[in-house]
């Protein structure tokens, strides 16, 4: 079957392939990001209903930190998190995009 079809079809079949592993593979990072949003969310609801001293880990060491530190430490994480997210998100529609394409052209072909 593989002989029928024409070298550029297959190059095509390829990197369509390739587009797909891609998607995966943001759609992989963007759920891990968006995880680490909701903890960045949490953590922020957290230390807005904190009344007592304040505390960050670091490696294996809690360090005293104020309230004002660590909320601006976190609204920090969360701003590169949702850049990270909106970056992975126009990367991820720019393959769709470029994946609908070459799959409709390879329909035509194929047809």
């Amino acid at each position: 079957m593989a002989d029928k079809i024409p070298k550029e079809l297959q190059d095509k079949i390829q990197q369509l392939q390739l587009m797909q592993q891609q998607l995966q593979m943001f759609s992989a990072q963007k759920q891990q990001f968006q995880l680490q949003q909701t903890e960045v969310e949490n953590a922020q609801e957290e230390l807005k209903n904190a009344k007592s001293k304040t505390y960050k880990l670091v490696g294996e060491i809690l360090v005293e930190k104020t309230k004002t530190e660590l909320g601006k430490e976190l609204e920090d994480k969360r701003k590169r998190l949702d850049l990270r997210v909106r970056a992975i998100e126009k990367q991820e529609k720019s393959i769709h995009e470029r994946a609908m394409e070459l799959q409709e052209k390879l329909t035509k072909k194929l047809k």
